[in-house]
């Protein structure tokens, strides 16, 4: 069997052709060498996107409250941080600046981190339903219409909601119960819905009195966007068994004395 003959030079004659001590004074190729005259180097500084600073949002106006808002115990002065916290902190820093937050991320008026939520009545797109009437107006396969002429709700309203209008959650400036302007299309806020008609649900969402669930308040928390991690049981799942062998025989033993 052929064994090849590697060469333990790591500088070869292809990529040490020539060399110049100084750039004013030429010498030949087999003298002492310093600097290649065709030096291998990518720029990858050009190359490379630079890396823009994610602007400041009414939810997080500060690093503190970034801080504060993933958890973990970022706040705590540790000097070099264990490298699972680090790899965590970046991963959340790259998906803020893709814009991609938690509850409260995308809230537009928040004052001393308290966010106010409340449910109104906005018409309905008349666009939108008459797309969902051609779509529905045809029942079974054979193109038949339906023989029945009952409105539907959207149109005759129901005891809590207007003919013609829908429910729909808007963030307010504090002290204020109706928007100024309605904006088209109205936004969607990460984590709020809406449940047994206009009633709100949220995580981290405190109801105020007296509106029957319809108004609410979201206020920044230590860990509201944190990635919780798992919390290991008697060992954990390699160790289980054997912990919990230890403490039965340990019991045994104790009810023999």
């Amino acid at each position: 069997m052929a064994v090849r003959n590697i060469s333990l030079n790591p500088f070869s004659h292809r990529f040490l052709t020539s060399f110049t001590i100084f750039p004013s004074v030429s010498t030949s190729a087999s003298s002492p060498s310093i600097l290649p005259s065709h030096r291998f180097i990518r720029h990858l500084h050009k190359v490379a996107q630079p890396v823009h600073v994610p602007p400041p949002t009414p939810f997080v106006p500060d690093l503190t409250t970034f801080l504060s808002l993933i958890g973990r115990n970022m706040m705590k002065d540790r000097g070099i941080e264990p490298p699972r916290s680090r790899r965590y902190l970046l991963r959340w820093r790259q998906k803020f600046r893709r814009g991609e937050y938690g509850v409260g991320g995308d809230f537009d008026h928040v004052v001393d981190g308290v966010a106010h939520l409340r449910v109104i009545e906005v018409a309905r797109d008349t666009t939108q339903e008459k797309n969902d009437n051609t779509l529905t107006s045809h029942d079974g396969n054979d193109g038949s219409q339906k023989s029945d002429n009952v409105p539907p709700l959207t149109v005759t309203g129901s005891v809590t909601l207007s003919p013609g209008m829908k429910w729909a959650v808007v963030n307010l400036p504090p002290g204020e119960t109706e928007p100024k302007e309605i904006p088209r299309p109205l936004k969607r806020y990460k984590a709020v819905r809406l449940v047994r008609g206009g009633m709100l649900r949220a995580p981290y969402l405190k109801v105020l009195k007296g509106t029957n669930g319809t108004a609410g308040t979201i206020q920044v928390q230590e860990g509201m966007w944190e990635d919780r991690r798992g919390r290991k049981i008697d060992g954990g799942e390699r160790r289980q068994a054997e912990v919990r062998a230890k403490r039965k025989s340990e019991e045994r033993k104790k009810k023999a004395v």
